[in-house]
């Protein structure tokens, strides 16, 4: 009475009298939505890992794994810090550097040359049952010089501390290595003779920021991947080059969003003229709904950490408040929070109706104050380059990014099976429960109430000669719901004018 799997037997060939159970999978399978909150950030940093997108939760995460945010263009730290506020959570931070960081280091003396190889080996490799390696140095010895080098290069290097000294236990030495901010690293009773005490600061760390520019952030497509390019393949729906005013990029930006489904935001130079703005863009060429490009109208940021108000590029708050929302969403007129102000609204000028027309029909967008809301700071459009009306939305972007790629993830279990009738009406059932699924959550849907998609795999669309050379194609329609951008309002006042109510009463 043998038990298998559907389809690892041949039931038409079947000799031996018994009973054959075969378990089926489920018939139509359910697809869960990739995530959409993912934020990538590319920028410059005071330590950690350089090209490698690397999980930042909050300031706690980043401060842990790239030190302090810092008071200079293309700071990652900053960028991150206006994201936070605006609620992001899931950010995929990239450190780069202009080739010219250098790792901080200092030395410490031991009893004797094999003494400095044991305390190497404590750091380098842990300690059975004790502790890991070092996070924050690698140790090498010289004779009876032991030098800890840091783990990243970077200035945060230079606050690290080193000491040795006697162990807990007879004739054991005890090193402890300490990074401010972090839990000080303690290798104790390293099987060494007892050392002098002795500390070291290290000293040499460099952050590699000097010639940062537009191609340094943009990086190389070949492996390993540098600058933009390390964000492939992390599942990063929004993403930005930190300050990166450089136009010449934004091409590449955009061919860089629509190969990956990543929601690229850009920006115009601080203080940037409108007229400028718009001939900039022209000239780029940039058109294109994988594009969002906000005018050089800078803001103005409560940096707590550097203990000034200075002015920052208005990407991480665009793209953080873009994460933090779901993908039917559009960011017009939503609140941003921690803007103190903007280099527009710090010379007591709001934007002209022509002013915004302009920017609007360059498909260029803005932060302002007001906007249609109330006096709050919003963006003022909630729309990318391009220049087709129902494809310029933030919503049309983000959206269209999250089902075709949830498609792709989740459909690719069909590949491979018999295009039989069952296996069409299971795929296409596969597809419809999630787009209903999207549709009960008001995700998508349209203001008659109708079913606001239709799947098709059938013998229409898949005629037999692209059958038989294993084509199986499904035609998917969805309706994305409105985003209201003009509300109009006809009214008609005066003492003339004649009011007619439908009574009610009963005859």
């Amino acid at each position: 009475m043998p038990v298998v799997q559907q389809g690892q037997i041949n039931t038409t060939a079947l000799i031996v009298p018994d009973v054959y159970v075969q378990i089926v999978p489920p018939q139509v399978s359910l697809l869960n939505g990739v995530p959409t909150n993912v934020l990538g950030i590319v920028g410059t940093a005071t330590w950690g890992p350089v090209n490698a997108p690397t999980i930042v939760g909050n300031m706690a995460d980043y401060a842990r794994q790239f030190g302090a945010i810092q008071a200079r263009k293309y700071d990652a730290g900053t960028q991150v810090a206006a994201a936070v506020l605006q609620g992001a959570n899931n950010m995929r931070v990239v450190r780069v550097t202009d080739g010219t960081d250098t790792a901080a280091s200092g030395t410490l003396t031991a009893a004797s040359s094999s003494d400095a190889s044991a305390i190497c080996a404590a750091i380098n490799q842990g300690q059975s049952g004790l502790r890991g390696p070092s996070n924050f140095v690698v140790a090498s010895a010289t004779g009876s010089t032991v030098t800890l080098t840091s783990k990243y290069t970077g200035s945060m290097g230079n606050t690290i501390v080193g000491a040795i000294g006697a162990g807990s236990k007879a004739s054991t030495s005890r090193v402890t290595v300490a990074l401010p901010g972090q839990v000080p690293e303690v290798f104790d009773n390293i099987g060494a003779a007892a050392a002098t005490v002795a500390t070291a600061t290290l000293t040499g760390g460099t952050d590699g920021t000097t010639t940062i520019s537009g191609s340094v952030l943009v990086g190389v497509d070949t492996v390993p991947r540098k600058g933009m390019y390390a964000l492939r393949n992390t599942g990063a729906s929004v993403a930005f080059l930190a300050d990166c005013d450089d136009s010449t990029t934004w091409s590449t930006q955009v061919a860089y969003g629509l190969s990956e489904g990543t929601y690229m935001v850009g920006v115009g130079p601080s203080g940037d003229s409108i007229a400028n703005a718009v001939s900039v863009k022209a000239t780029a060429g940039i058109d294109s709904y994988a594009f969002k490009l906000l005018h050089g109208d800078w803001v103005y940021f409560n940096d707590t950490v550097n203990g000034s108000v200075r002015l920052i590029s208005p990407q991480g708050f665009v793209a953080g408040l873009l994460a933090n929302l779901s993908p039917e969403q559009s960011s017009l007129n939503k609140q941003l929070q921690g803007i103190v102000g903007t280099q527009k609204s710090y010379q007591n000028l709001t934007y002209s109706a022509a002013e915004l027309q302009t920017l609007g029909q360059a498909g260029i967008d803005l932060i302002t104050n007001p906007v249609p809301g109330g006096a709050y700071f919003g963006t003022r459009f909630g729309h990318n380059t391009s220049s087709n009306a129902v494809t310029n939305g933030d919503n049309y972007t983000r959206m269209t990014n999250y089902i075709a790629y949830t498609l792709n993830a989740g459909m690719g279990k069909f590949v491979g099976q018999l295009q039989s009738a069952t296996v069409r009406r299971n795929a296409a059932g596969t597809i419809s429960a999630f787009l209903q699924g999207m549709a009960q959550q008001n995700m998508i849907g349209n203001a008659q109430g109708t079913v606001p998609y239709s799947v098709q795999i059938n013998d229409a669309n898949n005629p037999p000669n692209r059958v038989a050379l294993g084509y199986m194609q499904a035609d998917v329609k969805v309706q994305y719901l409105s985003v209201i951008e003009k509300f109009l309002i006809n009214v008609e006042g005066g003492q003339s004018v004649q009011i007619a109510r439908q009574s009610t009463q009963l005859a």
